[in-house]
């Protein structure tokens, strides 16, 4: 029997932060984005998820090999400054089926450098971060549809 993404995390919560704990963080993030990118081990370029109601959805693929896939996952507010929150880098482990945050720029939740001690902590808080966000996202039921469709046009 598989736990929803919700079980999932409060099985997680009240834990101290572990490797394989956030090992199983990190599948779950994958889990999470293929739900929104279900062909993301072939997309290229530039997309948008758009919602009625939401702020678009981008994503952005900036880096590709064999087994891994660097992007860029954030919302980009239109409000005359064009901002960009959460703004996350992420890289996909396609072989593992993980996901990992690389940097996290939002102004909600304190993020330092992920690899400054504790970095086992800081990495713990941007993945339950991009958990979260990952199973709202899912939640709302944004797609990145498939690649037949236009790419967004590129982030800047």
């Amino acid at each position: 029997m598989q736990l929803s993404w919700q079980s999932f995390l409060y099985r997680l919560l009240d834990r101290q932060p572990t490797v394989g704990r956030l090992v199983s963080l990190c599948e779950e993030n994958y889990d999470l984005l293929l739900r929104l990118a279900p062909e993301l081990p072939h997309m290229e370029g530039d997309y948008r998820a758009h919602l009625p109601g939401h702020a678009d959805l981008h994503l952005s693929i900036l880096q590709r090999s064999r087994y891994t896939t660097l992007l860029r996952l954030t919302y980009l507010f239109e409000d005359g400054r064009e901002a960009a929150e959460p703004d996350a880098l992420l890289r996909v482990y396609h072989d593992a089926r993980e996901v990992e945050a690389v940097e996290l720029h939002q102004s909600v939740l304190p993020t330092g450098n992920l690899y400054e001690a504790p970095a086992l902590a800081n990495k713990w808080q941007v993945n339950w971060f991009i958990t979260k966000w990952l199973g709202f996202c899912v939640s709302l039921d944004y797609r990145f549809e498939t690649l037949t469709e236009e790419p967004a046009e590129a982030l800047s």
